[in-house]
């Protein structure tokens, strides 16, 4: 669990996992932005991420949002003692990015005590988290809703 303080640190860190583990996802240019106990961004340029009529691929669009749920759980969470996945993922494509864009999402302190509790007592909880994707001018281009899992190792 992190302050605010230690939000970069934690940012740079998970930027260092996704280069060793997600190579893909460091290729796009996606970069953890901030990351402490309840809040992470990420962001993505639009340079070398566009498609062929001229704005940001979808595919990108999704994995700024996604990643998200990792980023959180890694700030919020033991990660010694858990790990996060995806289960699921849907996204509303609201306008086109022609610009760079940052995604953000959150978690209230009641929900993360809930899931800290239930994964201690089951080894696995599933949370929702809900992202928002704006472009350089603050302009919502998607969201999404993610159905993710903290699980125990060895579980």
């Amino acid at each position: 669990m992190t302050d605010t303080n230690e939000a970069p640190q934690i940012a740079d860190m998970i930027n260092g996992m996704m280069e060793k583990t997600i190579p893909v996802v460091h290729g796009m240019g996606v970069e953890a932005t901030v990351a402490r106990r309840g809040y992470a961004s990420s962001t993505v340029p639009m340079e070398g991420n566009g498609n062929h009529f001229g704005v940001m691929y979808a595919g990108v669009l999704f994995t700024v949002a996604e990643v998200l749920g990792g980023a959180l759980a890694i700030a919020s969470f033991d990660a010694a003692a858990y790990y996060p996945l995806v289960k699921d993922l849907k996204i509303s494509f609201r306008r086109p990015a022609t610009t760079d864009v940052t995604a953000e999402a959150s978690l209230d302190d009641a929900e993360l005590d809930r899931i800290t509790a239930a994964a201690a007592a089951n080894g696995k909880c599933d949370f929702t988290l809900e992202a928002t994707v704006t472009d350089a001018n603050g302009v919502v281009v998607a969201t999404t809703t993610g159905l993710y899992q903290l699980r125990a190792h060895g579980k």
